[in-house]
């Protein structure tokens, strides 16, 4: 039987450390795969760690998730990705460790590539240019629609370049405050985002906006849901927007109606808000989520 179109998602791999001593794995591109994974999707994770612990860490992680490590480069001289996470009023900040191993990812030890449904990246990989020619050489072998997701992350992001790359994007995703960032001056939220979407012409753009909400908008109009009613106590916000894109991707795949997709990616965010870090190794966690939206 052939094998379905796969997502692929490309970026960085890293460990958040919190102020309470925890360490947990991370990166906006290996949480979406994780979720993914979770959701009963098989996404080839394209990334690279350090022939260190945590980067033997990361790989018994993938291979015990069941996540394919056909796509992860080891890198000797570069250790694997470090993040010290704070806390200040329950809202993340993040202090990134420069030069690690996902800032090179070779363009010439790509893997071969299966038949892919979908190119997922963010914007923080493209911080240095041996990753950057890694994705300009995957855009050039993948004939596949392009999520980006857009994490503004100081002083790791130059604005003429994130628009540049947005202009490749059938999809983007940010939050409220990088749209602000992206597309300074005056108007509000829906001008904002329908200059973004008549100058790089996206299909579509999702803006997150916290205890708001989302919205997603086209050339034709905007469809906004509100937060989830049912929602838990907060652990942290790291990796709510992840979730959230990962469910993009999934609906997208699933070919679930638009709406559904953000109701369903607002309630896997929710969900996510109350673990500490971005991601879980308890099964059930997704087995529930799946076995409500009928896709186990």
């Amino acid at each position: 039987m052939k094998r379905k179109p796969r997502p692929l998602i490309f970026g960085e791999v890293l460990v958040d450390r919190f102020p309470d001593g925890r360490e947990v794995l991370g990166g906006a591109p290996f949480n979406v795969a994780w979720n993914l994974r979770g959701l009963g999707f098989d996404p080839l994770l394209i990334s690279a760690v350090g022939d260190d612990e945590m980067g033997r860490r990361v790989l018994a992680a993938m291979e015990s998730w069941g996540l394919d490590r056909g796509g992860m480069q080891i890198h000797s001289a570069r250790g694997t990705g470090i993040v010290d996470v704070g806390l200040e009023g329950g809202e993340p900040t993040f202090d990134i460790v420069a030069e690690r191993a996902w800032d090179e990812v070779s363009g010439e030890d790509l893997p071969p590539l299966p038949e892919i449904a979908l190119l997922y990246h963010g914007t923080l990989a493209l911080r240095q240019e041996t990753s950057r020619n890694a994705l300009r050489v995957l855009l050039r072998r993948v004939r596949a629609p392009i999520l980006i997701d857009v994490n503004l992350r100081a002083p790791w992001w130059d604005p003429e370049q994130v628009l540049e790359w947005l202009s490749t994007a059938d999809l983007v995703k940010m939050n409220e405050s990088e749209l602000a960032a992206l597309v300074p001056g005056g108007g509000g939220l829906e001008s904002r985002a329908m200059e973004l979407i008549e100058r790089y012409r996206p299909d579509l753009l999702c803006v997150t906006r916290g205890a708001a909400g989302a919205v997603a908008y086209t050339a034709e109009g905007a469809t906004g849901v509100g937060p989830p009613k049912n929602s838990g106590p907060v652990c942290d916000t790291v990796g709510a927007g992840d979730a959230f894109a990962a469910v993009l991707v999934a609906g997208r795949l699933g070919g679930w109606p638009l709406e559904s997709i953000l109701s369903r990616a607002q309630a896997l965010a929710s969900e996510v808000v109350g673990l500490r870090g971005a991601t879980t190794e308890d099964p059930d966690f997704y087995r529930r989520v799946r076995e409500k939206w009928r896709i186990v």
